[in-house]
């Protein structure tokens, strides 16, 4: 096994869920303060399960004795547009799921199982976060305006991280 090439394939995965996190926070403070609840809240669970990808690639890091490092792949992209923000999740998790399939060959052509195995679960979660953001998308495309006017109300009715009112 080449220890040093799976080091440097779940590293490159680490920074490029960093970015997904930071990105996904974004949008969803800036859905929130649009009023968007229900579209923000699915953005901070998403960027939770992204950290949650984070330490499970950073365990198998410190089981091959390698170091972790916690640099984002790139910038947070300032998209404020509903729409542009779904279109753009949906381009990041596209991207990881072909990254994360070459990693596990790669890893498999490593002689490292443990590894391919880690990839292999991250490609069936981001394509469970890929299928949110097309249904999303698919909603804006077929309901509109509509749509995103019911994403101003949560389940309750009252605004999300809103106080209700007296």
């Amino acid at each position: 096994m080449n220890r040093e090439a799976s080091i440097q394939l779940l590293n490159k995965a680490v920074a490029d869920e960093l970015q997904a996190v930071h990105q996904y926070l974004y949008f969803h403070f800036h859905l929130e303060d649009q009023g968007l609840g229900p579209l923000a809240i699915l953005f901070r669970n998403t960027a939770i399960a992204e950290m949650q990808h984070i330490a499970k690639l950073s365990e198998r890091i410190l089981f091959l004795k390698g170091d972790v490092t916690l640099e984002a792949a790139g910038p947070v992209e300032r998209i404020q547009d509903p729409r542009a923000m779904l279109e753009r999740a949906k381009a990041m998790e596209e991207g990881s799921i072909v990254d994360y399939n070459n990693a596990a060959l790669e890893a498999s052509k490593n002689a490292d199982s443990g590894t391919k195995q880690v990839f292999e679960a991250l490609v069936t979660d981001e394509e469970a976060h890929f299928d949110l953001w097309d249904k999303q998308l698919d909603n804006i495309q077929r309901f509109g305006a509509t749509y995103l006017a019911l994403q101003s109300f949560d389940g309750a009715g009252e605004a999300p991280g809103r106080p209700a009112a007296p």
